[in-house]
C-alpha cells in the first residue's frame, strides 16, 4: 500500500502590492533565511523575508522580461 503525501498549494503573499510566493522551507533561523534571500536576489529574483510561526520564511518573485518563442 502507497502512503499518501499530502500536497499543499502553494503560499502567496501580497508584500508592497507584490504578489510573492513561499519557497516552501521552514528556515531555522533569520541568518540561514537571509543567505538563501541573497542566493535568490543573485539569481534575478526579489526576495523578502517573513518570519511566521517562529519561522523564517523566505518568498520571491520575477517579473518576466522577455518572453521567447521557439521559430514557426
Amino acid at each position: 500500500m502507497m502512503e499518501e503525501m499530502a500536497m499543499t498549494a502553494p503560499k502567496a503573499l501580497k508584500i508592497e502590492g507584490k504578489k510573492f510566493m513561499w519557497d516552501g522551507v521552514d528556515y531555522d533561523g533569520v541568518e540561514a533565511a537571509k543567505t538563501k534571500l541573497a542566493e535568490y536576489e543573485k539569481e534575478g529574483f526579489e526576495a523578502r523575508m517573513v518570519e511566521e510561526e517562529g519561522k523564517a520564511h523566505v518568498y520571491t518573485r520575477r517579473v518576466v522580461t522577455e518572453v521567447q518563442v521557439e521559430g514557426s
